[in-house]
């Protein structure tokens, strides 16, 4: 091969691994098999397998949130790819930089006129498709251009932390190509930069209750001990987002507190609601965050840094990246006296190991009691009453789609945190979830993970029944998830009461080496206390709007 020419689809798996990629999930499929081909013979980046192309997507996503960096997810072209639509579009939303590339029809094979199998519409609706729900997008189908496409794309999934889309038609994986070469994140102007952390500080001076409300971009920039630094710098008290829940858990000293408005704790409602300097670190401004508030946050006397943009009051200022504006606030003398921040240890529940039927927040309880045991474990939460019922956990890393709020997300997102959280994770799911994606435990003994999962098994959708109690169609059937674990290649039980799960989640973590399940059988109609409260203040708010 000529010069310093190498096959396209090699020079991609080195710029992955150049741009902080650690792992990539897929599915094989014909489009994709010669760049399949390329990535288990290289060795580049560690390869895993799963069984449908949703899980694949939620695994890389959650793979991506505790990296704190690129993850990969690879599908052949239509039949494969479609599948990923979902998990994509959470991943969007929820600021998650997953790079998706396909395979794709060749370029000879575009160009014969035929109907090609897996397309829907044309040839071009698969990309069409994905950039609606990417940052950045790129089909490699010249490859002398290739190189700087991937480097623009994978620059924007750094940059702006959401989505990219790469699609590789199948027969130039082994095209030469050169070198990708790694592009500088895109920088703030530094006048802008200086202007906007002096106008930030002044804000935060003059005020007499400032607050730091953080948010799910502080883990995607990781800039977490960043945003530490400089709350205990200006002796502000931090307080995470409901989709933050999980944030600064290696600082309990300065976290007060989780924000759910009339939801939540009264004094950590009026702490935010009140701040007459509400700093937003990264924080989403959506319904799942402030649609429970006890009163409206008045942004006019807010400070939101979000999607490389910081606006104080009525200014606005484009293109400050988070990490820039953290920088520079650090750089510059404190201009408030730093307070004493004190101590604000949870008060995290304990279990009442008795013969009581098991209820959601006694799950909760037993966790925390296995928590200050053995250590916190990080968790991945589906949607549903299994992460209201997270937010009465001790905190600690969490990975859950509070936003965008899909179903099938948790055991898959356990399988990623099993590659890249750095410790045994704890899955949270409730039956109707299970049911779309909990078969995906079956490859946990390929690769030697060995999750703990516990299943909320209502035989309902009960996150759906609190908001429509007279449907019937909410009502599921017992699937007996407990006894599918062996087969799987896990260990499972079945448990209704305090005692039988305190006991079962003592097995569970002393047990290594298979995943383990623990399938709680929930009275229909029971839910956590955060659920209900949560469900009640929605109400309220939607009554008086």
């Amino acid at each position: 091969m000529p010069g310093s020419h190498r096959p396209l689809g090699r020079v991609l798996l080195e710029a992955l691994v150049a741009h902080g990629a650690r792992e990539i999930f897929g599915i094989p499929g014909d489009f994709v098999l010669p760049f399949f081909k390329q990535v288990e013979e290289s060795g580049s980046l560690p390869f895993y397998t799963l069984s449908h192309e949703p899980s694949v997507g939620f695994a890389a996503d959650a793979a991506a949130r505790f990296g704190g960096r690129l993850s990969v997810a690879v599908a052949t072209w239509g039949a494969g790819a479609f599948n990923l639509v979902n998990p994509i579009a959470g991943a969007y939303a929820e600021r998650s930089p997953v790079v998706v590339i396909s395979g794709a029809p060749g370029v000879r094979e575009r160009a014969s006129g035929w109907q090609l199998h897996h397309m829907s519409r044309a040839i071009d609706t698969q990309a069409r498709i994905f950039r609606e729900i990417t940052c950045d997008a790129a089909v490699l189908d010249d490859p002398a251009r290739a190189p700087a496409d991937i480097a623009r794309v994978l620059r924007s999934a750094l940059d702006y932390s959401r989505p990219v889309y790469l699609e590789l038609p199948r027969d130039l994986v082994a095209a030469p190509t050169g070198k990708v070469p790694v592009l500088e994140r895109t920088a703030a102007d530094p006048e802008a930069l200086a202007e906007c952390a002096e106008e930030v500080l002044a804000r935060l001076a003059r005020a007499q209750r400032p607050v730091m409300l953080v948010d799910v971009e502080l883990r995607r920039y990781g800039v977490e001990e960043k945003v530490a630094a400089l709350a205990e710098r200006l002796g502000i008290p931090v307080v995470t987002t409901f989709m933050g829940r999980g944030l600064l858990a290696a600082h309990p000293r300065l976290v007060r507190g989780t924000y759910l408005g009339a939801a939540g704790d009264a004094a950590i409602t009026s702490l935010v609601e009140e701040s007459d300097a509400l700093l937003l670190l990264g924080v989403i401004l959506s319904d799942t965050n402030f649609a429970v508030s006890a009163r409206k946050i008045d942004m006019r006397r807010a400070i939101l840094a979000l999607d490389r943009a910081v606006r104080v009051g009525h200014h606005t200022y484009p293109d400050i990246p988070l990490d820039a504006l953290l920088d520079a606030l650090l750089a510059r003398p404190a201009t408030r006296p730093a307070a004493r921040l004190g101590t604000f240890a949870e008060a995290a529940t304990t279990l009442a190991v008795d013969d009581g039927a098991l209820r959601p927040s006694d799950i909760a309880a037993g966790i925390n009691d296995l928590f200050a045991a053995h250590g916190k474990m990080p968790i991945a939460a589906d949607m549903g009453d299994c992460l209201f019922t997270a937010m009465e956990i001790a905190n600690t890393g969490l990975v859950a789609p509070g936003y965008y709020a899909g179903m099938g997300f948790g055991v898959p997102a356990g399988l990623g945190a099993c590659v890249a959280a750095g410790g045994r994770p704890l899955i949270l799911v409730g039956d109707g979830a299970f049911q779309m994606t909990g078969w995906e435990l079956g490859n946990c003994r390929r690769y030697g993970w060995d999750p703990i999962v516990v299943v909320f098994n209502n035989s309902s959708w009960e996150m759906l029944r609190v908001f429509q109690p007279e449907s019937g169609f909410n009502d599921l059937s017992d699937w007996r998830f407990a006894e599918l674990a062996g087969p799987l290649g896990g260990d499972g039980v079945r448990v209704a009461t305090r005692r039988e799960f305190a006991a079962a989640l003592a097995r569970a973590h002393a047990t290594r080496g298979r995943f383990q399940l623990i399938e709680a059988m929930l009275p229909r109609g029971e839910t956590s206390e955060t659920l209900a409260r949560f469900v009640a203040g929605f109400k309220a708010a939607r009554a008086n709007s």
